[in-house]
């Protein structure tokens, strides 16, 4: 049986063969590897030379994998990328390294951002690095080691995850907003406010009808308002005193303890929803992960206040 060494000429090779495959350009390739061109074509040209056969098909001005290419840039890409987080996690367990979190806008900036001096404070050996998007990603494909997600965890058979905070939601206004304007006095008073509509594109989300349907009011009678597709320019907006939104407690009880945003009702929405802490089952995590994992569950969730009987 022929082994490994004797089928490859070198790693070198490989780590070539897999930029100039994905990037359909051997100039391209050169120029991420910081390597010549004629350098890269040498090292394709050497692995096709050991495999016996051709792994792109050289066109004019370009080149593009061939059949037998494509099957193996395929295994090639996965295998690379399993050594490179395997490698990642050595040296961050060696130097204590960085870790990368996956969350939400809103979640950076109303949950994370507030809680970064006690981070540093508690974890000064640990470099954290929060990677928002627009959906949930794919954390084992993108190489993340944790993510924070609202849902059931019943859905994420890949994950293990752990419950942050429950999801609690009542309306709020900007300091400034009462100023001219009535305060309500029941539930069915904000109708006849501005509201403003999260109309969130890519993860499931409460909505006022939610909201108004919880406390007994018929959703169809909801005015439409300003519909704004991202949480933080909801907040900014409310802060403005554009009108009354949804606030999600673990969100936004910190700009209501300092008096940025009025909470408008006692009533809350309580989903039975989670968010979690979540991390691939198949990912061995670094000591400097473990401890980011076990810095964000520790954290004290906001109590929630006791449930009123009336309608506001």
């Amino acid at each position: 049986m022929e082994t490994l060494r004797s089928l490859l000429p070198s790693i070198n090779g490989l780590v070539v063969f897999e930029a100039a495959g994905r990037l359909s350009s051997f100039t391209a390739a050169a120029r991420e590897l910081r390597m010549t061109q004629a350098a890269v074509s040498y090292a394709i040209a050497r692995l096709e030379d050991h495999l016996g056969t051709a792994l792109f098909l050289r066109e004019y001005r370009r080149v593009r994998l061939s059949e037998a290419g494509e099957r193996f840039h395929a295994d090639v890409s996965i295998g690379l990328s399993h050594i490179q987080r395997s490698a990642q996690d050595l040296r961050s367990v060696a130097t204590g390294g960085h870790v990368t979190l996956s969350c939400s806008t809103a979640f950076a900036a109303f949950w994370m951002v507030p809680r970064m001096a006690q981070l540093r404070e508690d974890l000064p050996h640990i470099d954290l690095r929060i990677q928002t998007a627009d959906r949930d990603l794919d954390l084992v494909g993108e190489g993340i080691p944790l993510a924070v997600r609202g849902g059931d965890p019943g859905e994420w058979s890949k994950y293990h995850a752990e419950p942050l905070a429950p999801e609690e939601i009542y309306p709020v206004c900007g300091a400034g907003y009462l100023a001219k304007r009535d305060r309500p006095q029941q539930a069915a008073d904000l109708l006849e406010h501005q509201l403003i509509h999260l109309e969130e594109p890519f993860r499931s989300a409460a909505t006022w009808r939610d909201w108004f349907t919880s406390v007994g009011i018929d959703g169809r009678r909801i005015p439409k308002g300003l519909q704004i597709n991202d949480y933080v320019l909801v907040v900014q907006s409310v802060i403005a005193g554009q009108g009354v939104a949804l606030g999600w407690r673990h969100l936004v009880e910190g700009l209501v303890e300092k008096g940025v945003l009025v909470r408008l009702t006692e009533h809350v929405l309580t989903t039975g929803m989670d968010f979690h802490v979540i991390w691939p089952r198949d990912m061995t995590l670094s000591r400097a992960t473990l401890e980011v994992r076990d810095w964000l569950l520790a954290q004290p969730v906001p109590s929630s206040s006791e449930r009123s009987d009336s309608n506001i």
